[in-house]
């Protein structure tokens, strides 16, 4: 849900006349129902439109036109005083919880979530107390200013929580996988809105990974993919990912597409954007889509051994 009087409150004490509103894919229509709120209350409102991956991907012309943007549905990446960032908070039902623990081994375990449900995690560990389990909540990262909280291109939470076993609660197997790569545990996957409990196993991930190594080594060129966008410009990484090669050309880019990878034509490209575009998206996309540390395993800078899931910091 979202809080309409909080940000109402923030919006008129700042004096704001004119406001960006923008949202990931499954919220915009929630997040076009609040720009009507808010245009009620008297503001002048502008509603993105473009795809919004995370707090990592804002909305550079909102900004630009309004007073402030309020960017829904994630935590902050990135300090400013023209971005009101808004949780989108889910619920997590207890009945689900029961179901969890009975896959758990271990008295001690780390405990990690998303944006969605960190206002949830006391009471998970409450739950968790009464079954006699002790769950460990660390902060991150940076990108991850909460305590347990994890992202797609961050899992130190994970990390800090110096657990054998982790309970991941969320939606997808993304998160999870990289949870399990990042700190070799025993990874649960708890999913509050479908209620399936499952163990996450990164074997087949890698197994394809490794493959993809495999097959980037006879490519001839490589394009080092180069972001644009705000919270995921890894220009630094992405020039030293060129050096390692004499056929690594740099590519800049707002979007990445199957389209444009095709039209391009190299045939092996490597990723310093969003590291789930190489995970997530490799079977979209014509060739091969490296992360940083593969393409540094096929230019011999680093072995298979050293293999970790791609983040930013």
């Amino acid at each position: 849900m979202i809080q309409r009087s909080d940000i109402i409150l923030q919006l008129h004490r700042r004096d704001v006349k004119t406001v960006a509103v923008q949202a990931p894919e499954g919220l915009k229509r929630e997040a076009v129902r609040f720009a009507f709120d808010l245009k009620r209350e008297g503001f002048r409102v502008i509603m993105s439109g473009d795809p919004c991956y995370g707090s990592c991907d804002l909305d550079r012309e909102g900004p630009a036109i309004a007073d402030i943007l309020v960017h829904i549905g994630h935590a902050p990446v990135d300090d400013t005083n023209k971005v009101i960032y808004e949780y989108y908070q889910v619920d997590i039902p207890k009945d689900s919880l029961r179901e969890g623990v009975r896959h758990l081994s271990q008295k001690r375990i780390g405990l990690v979530t998303v944006t969605q449900h960190l206002h949830c995690i006391p009471m998970i560990q409450e739950f968790l107390a009464n079954e006699g389990i002790v769950a460990v909540v660390k902060a991150g990262g940076k990108r991850t200013p909460h305590p347990g909280q994890v992202l797609g291109c961050s899992f130190e939470a994970a990390k800090a929580a110096g657990c054998s076993e982790i309970l991941y609660v969320g939606t997808g197997l993304f998160h999870p996988l990289g949870v399990a790569i990042a700190t070799n545990a025993r990874v649960i996957a708890l999913d509050p809105v479908t209620g399936i409990v499952q163990e996450v196993s990164a074997e087949r991930l890698l197994r394809v990974r490794f493959a993809l190594i495999e097959k980037a080594k006879v490519a001839e060129q490589f394009g080092i993919l180069l972001s644009t966008k705000s919270g995921q410009r890894r220009e630094e990484l992405a020039r030293f990912l060129v050096s390692l090669h004499p056929s690594a050309l740099l590519v800049t880019m707002n979007e990445v597409t199957p389209d444009q990878l095709y039209n391009l034509g190299f045939p092996c490209y490597v990723n310093t954007a969003c590291p789930r575009l190489a995970y997530d998206d490799q079977g979209n996309f014509p060739v091969p889509v490296l992360t940083p540390r593969e393409f540094e395993i096929v230019c011999g800078v680093r072995n298979w051994e050293e293999y970790t899931v791609d983040q930013i910091p």
